[in-house]
């Protein structure tokens, strides 16, 4: 008989703790998963999947007025529902909540409703009722972060924005990464006055430089007012209900809303982890070692709380691997590299590997291949958007180092990129692979004059 409760008890039920509390079951171990919000984490419930659903119906009015080109008359008048979005997208979420709940009955998982804290090395309480582990993991995930300042209560965040109760005729989001810019262009095609606001010169920090300026193009075509070196210090509520924004150059802009998507903090207050000795970075992660253990033996991390790539399918793999290790005991073998990521503005990004700037400072001879062309569709629709493809070579072996697009289901079209270049695909095989025509993704397999050496 065990001197523990359970083999292993997880902390959060997101897509890593899930993904990890299921395969240690299968695996034959005692699991127990505590989780004080909703199953699914970030990703399903405010995250990844109601956003792509957003975004898809943001997309609807663009397409209704792209349809008249085509022939289909009657269509200018559609009306847009807020409710009904918001509603059916709550269905579905919560139908997802559900999968996850039996996904972790079937397979044994002991569900305990609540907010867990660690009470010792190998201790966790839940509420009154406190339990043993031979180990713990911590899979909370990340909380989104709104700084202090005047009027900062009148903000709203990612967590909020999909169950609104009325919606926002003029919106401002501020912020400049994935959430900020995302949620600007599905206010702007759910027909509000859409405001973006970010206090550098360029948005999409990290990101290949001419993919931000095309995206930055993009988004000023579809209506989006992009406010650079701008800073908001401070919002006052109005009588009638609106919002003053206050910005540090002395503008001024009155809104029904003011989104914040300013970056997300660990989501460990509370957890107990600074009292056993937890090592914590300066910015809240849990310092962890290849194996995903802390320095406190027993206890274990992983995905968004670590500070890794804070991504869906980064957490899933760090949860196989973690769990593989406990069975085999060779170390946990996760590769960072190459890692295929998409942005759901609109149009879409989809990027792999290095941009140009790093490729560059990497020392390697680096050779560019561009395409900017306007995409079949808008041919007879007469829309002005264009989509950029943008291929980076290693001069040096020819090895395709870099791959970023921007355009319609880019992140679709990356996927496929990201297998070859995992697999070491040169720019030679990429030129000796016959396209799907006519497709936006052959033109990857047929660039054949360098824009730069």
């Amino acid at each position: 008989m065990s001197e523990f409760d359970f083999d292993l008890f997880v902390i959060g039920a997101g897509s890593g703790g899930v993904r990890a509390a299921r395969m240690a079951a299968a695996a034959g171990m005692r699991v127990a998963v505590a989780e004080d919000r909703y199953m699914g984490g970030t990703c399903v419930n405010v995250g990844c999947v109601p956003k792509k659903l957003f975004v898809y119906a943001s997309s609807y009015g663009e397409a209704f007025e792209d349809a008249q080109a085509y022939g289909w008359a009657g269509q200018t008048d559609a009306e847009f529902v807020w409710p009904t979005l918001r509603d059916n997208n709550a269905r579905e979420v919560s139908r997802l909540n559900g999968i996850y709940r039996n996904l972790l009955g079937n397979t044994g998982v002991q569900i305990i409703d609540g907010r867990a804290r660690l009470t010792g090395r190998q201790q966790v309480s839940v509420g009154d009722v406190t339990y043993t582990a031979e180990r713990i993991l911590v899979a909370t995930g990340g909380w989104p972060f709104v700084p202090d300042f005047p009027g900062s209560e009148h903000v709203i965040t990612s967590n909020e924005v999909f169950s609104l109760e009325a919606f926002p005729k003029r919106v401002l989001v501020v912020g400049g990464g994935y959430i900020a810019v995302e949620f600007a262009g599905i206010f702007a095609g759910l027909g509000a006055e859409a405001h973006l606001s970010y206090r550098r010169e360029l948005f999409l920090r990290g990101f290949d430089n001419d993919i931000r300026r095309f995206v930055r193009d993009e988004m000023g075509k579809k209506k989006v007012n992009l406010h650079f070196n701008h800073e908001v210090k401070s919002i006052e509520k109005q009588a009638g209900g609106a919002l003053k924004v206050q910005a540090a150059d002395g503008s001024e802009l009155e809104v029904d809303a003011v989104l914040y998507a300013t970056g997300r903090k660990p989501n460990t207050q509370g957890l107990g982890l600074e009292k056993l000795g937890v090592v914590l970075h300066k910015d809240g992660t849990i310092g962890v070692d290849d194996n995903f253990r802390s320095s406190v033996t027993s206890i274990f991390a992983l995905g968004d709380v670590t500070g890794g790539p804070e991504l869906t399918p980064v957490a899933l793999a760090e949860a196989m691997a973690l769990v593989k290790h406990w069975q085999t005991g060779k170390t946990a073998e996760i590769d960072y590299n190459n890692i295929p990521t998409a942005v759901f503005c609109q149009p879409n990004i989809g990027t792999v590997g290095l941009t140009e700037e790093e490729a560059r400072q990497s020392g390697v001879p680096v050779i560019i291949y561009k395409s900017d062309f306007r995409a079949m569709r808008h041919s007879v629709s007469g829309r002005d958007e264009r989509t950029l493809m943008k291929l980076i070579v290693d001069g040096s072996n020819d090895k395709v180092i870099g791959a970023h697009m921007v355009g319609p289901d880019a992140g679709e079209i990356i996927q496929g990129i990201a297998v070859a270049m995992k697999a070491g695909a040169t720019k030679a095989v990429f030129d000796q692979t016959i396209g799907i025509h006519p497709t936006a993704a052959e033109e990857f397999v047929t660039m054949r004059t360098p824009v730069s050496k």
